[in-house]
């Protein structure tokens, strides 16, 4: 048996205190996105896991990457009928979480998936290099096969035929629209800072601080 009991960091870098808080908590996830971007440590600052619960209750995680930012939610892109897919099409509610360890920050949200427009997905799709647009056509994603030789194989084919790719009509975008924000300072002691930013009714935002 391994103990990990020993392993600790003593977080000290950056505090999250009440005159440091801005009114709208999409300025400062901008604000500390921008700090995860300049950080030479974090090569995917715009990398989150994404917690999603399926058919039968059962949650799961998985890593992926946001694509946009707006004023409202964020948009990533992934095959409609994968296991994220499935479960997002059972269960709309989610949790992303992103965390850049350099900076000792992490940011939790919990919002409402929907699918992005056609239109929207089409754009995204063809500004992506072609392999990446064979690779999303050649993976039914979450599908077992027999082994790697068959998705390589698939792949060449499809490379080999330069037939236009067309963007496939399971494969597209989500938009989550933000109704939680949590900012996790990390900070000496185990005192770390939280705050939270809850969406009310009027789609003002209420501000709270956490015990650590």
């Amino acid at each position: 048996m391994k103990d990990f009991s020993d392993y600790r960091i003593n977080y000290s870098k950056y505090s999250l205190l009440e005159d440091e808080i801005v009114k709208n908590p999409f300025d400062l996830f901008k604000i500390w996105l921008k700090m995860a971007e300049d950080d030479n440590q974090i090569d995917e600052p715009n990398a989150f896991t994404l917690g999603t619960v399926n058919q039968k209750n059962e949650p799961r995680n998985r890593v992926v990457l946001m694509k946009k930012l707006k004023q409202n939610g964020i948009v990533f892109f992934t095959n409609y009928d994968s296991k994220k897919g499935k479960s997002i099409e059972a269960n709309n509610n989610v949790c992303l979480s992103f965390f850049w360890p350099s900076l000792e920050k992490q940011i939790i949200i919990n919002g409402i998936c929907s699918k992005i427009s056609k239109e929207d997905s089409d754009d995204y799709f063809y500004s992506r290099p072609r392999n990446s647009q064979i690779g999303a056509l050649s993976s039914d994603q979450s599908k077992e096969i027999p082994n790697r030789q068959y998705i390589e194989e698939k792949f060449e084919r499809i490379k080999k035929s330069k037939v236009k790719i067309k963007r496939p009509m399971n494969w597209g975008g989500f938009f989550v629209e933000i109704n939680e924000f949590e900012f996790w300072q990390g900070r000496s002691s185990r005192l770390h800072d939280r705050i939270v930013f809850s969406k009310s009714k009027n789609n003002s935002w209420q501000i709270k601080r956490l015990s650590p």
